[in-house]
């Protein structure tokens, strides 16, 4: 099924999409239950969370992508830096796309990919980090964290999304007792909106008053090829081909029409390895219009592809904007970078001769 077909079930209102979840239904609650066990074995201790040999935060989601974690963890990334802290951003990489896109968010910084948390944690520390932030980790409770920051997009909340695979949901909103910081992110969707989403989802916090909003904002349009920059303004009224391969397509192609552009989409599903067909079907419709357009997350896979002759290939690059509870997240970085106090100094490598390295953190894309 095609990642519009999947969404249409999750978030439609018509009899048909209502008929496929409650199809799917049995399976969720399957789902629920494991999930559930699972939860009250840490809750009780019966399974093990590991100390963590570095100061750990977590950013994670309570749904399937598109939250914003990778422009959230560079904003992070960068306010530790600044504070003179050595972040390492842990992921357990899904794609190709996750390392390459922490390299060009995150100049100079570690970049450590392993399915386990606690050995990335401990090679990050090898290579000279001294804190770090764990890329989706809310529901990868075996290693212990300073702090969880939950990201829910104001585009896809709506009360009563179900369990996968019925609904786009890893765990119940109830689940948010577990995190520290709730962050509304928005693309699209208007500030009211976020504001709306933050009051109900926040009554599922143990700090209701530990919330964040935070657009982000699309910055410039870079030319993938060339880094060629081009102001915002450069879309109103251009005719492009948009590809995303992105947890909320929909969200990104919003993005592009509020800014003026007229578009041919072109959604893949979150993480998809491009290939020569894919890139030849994406360079027919874009020598039709103006060029192709994506995500810096398609772009970092399209660009080795891209045949020279093709027609222009450009990325948005994004900036998360902080709109609301600036001072909780500032006081939680704070209580990170106390935490390495506690750390005793490694002789590991750091700057860009570690292998594992990336670049140097921003808020923005390159």
């Amino acid at each position: 099924m095609t990642t519009g077909g999947v969404e249409r079930i999750w978030y439609g209102e018509g009899w048909a999409e209502r008929l496929a979840r409650a199809a799917l239904s049995p399976a969720a609650w399957s789902y629920a239950v494991v999930s559930a066990a699972r939860n009250a074995l840490y809750d009780r201790g019966a399974l093990r969370a590991h100390l963590p040999a570095l100061p750990a935060l977590s950013l994670g989601n309570l749904s399937v992508g598109g939250t914003g974690k990778t422009p959230m963890a560079a904003w992070a990334a960068a306010r530790l830096a600044a504070a003179g802290a050595r972040p390492a951003i842990v992921l357990r990489g899904y794609g190709d796309d996750e390392p390459l896109v922490h390299a060009r968010l995150n100049p100079g910084l570690v970049v450590v990919t392993d399915a386990d948390r606690v050995r990335g944690v401990a090679r990050a520390r090898e290579l000279g980090a001294d804190c770090a932030i764990l890329d989706d980790a809310f529901q990868h409770r075996r290693l212990r964290r300073s702090a969880d920051w939950v990201l829910v997009a104001a585009e896809q909340w709506r009360e009563g999304l179900r369990l996968l695979p019925a609904g786009p949901l890893r765990e119940p909103a109830a689940a948010l007792r577990r995190a520290d910081v709730l962050v509304i992110t928005r693309k699209s969707a208007p500030r009211e909106v976020a504001e709306e989403v933050a009051s109900q989802v926040a009554r599922f916090m143990r700090d209701r008053t530990a919330v964040a909003i935070c657009h982000l904002a699309p910055y410039a349009v870079v030319d993938a090829m060339t880094t060629h920059r081009e102001p915002l303004s450069w879309l109103d009224g251009r005719e492009l081909t948009a590809v995303a391969a992105v947890g909320a397509p929909a969200s990104f192609f919003s993005q592009l029409a509020a800014q003026g552009a007229t578009l041919d989409p072109i959604p893949f599903a979150d993480h998809h390895a491009f290939d020569a067909r894919d890139v030849a079907r994406i360079v027919r419709s874009g020598e039709r219009r103006a060029g192709v357009i994506c995500t810096l997350k398609d772009a970092v896979k399209l660009a080795p592809l891209w045949p020279r002759a093709g027609p222009p290939l450009w990325y948005v690059s994004q900036r998360a904007v902080v709109e609301r509870g600036g001072a909780v997240l500032d006081a939680s970085l704070e209580a990170l970078l106390a935490a390495r106090a506690a750390v005793p100094p490694t002789a590991g490598p750091t700057g860009p001769s570690s292998p594992a390295h990336g670049h140097r953190s921003s808020t923005a894309d390159r």
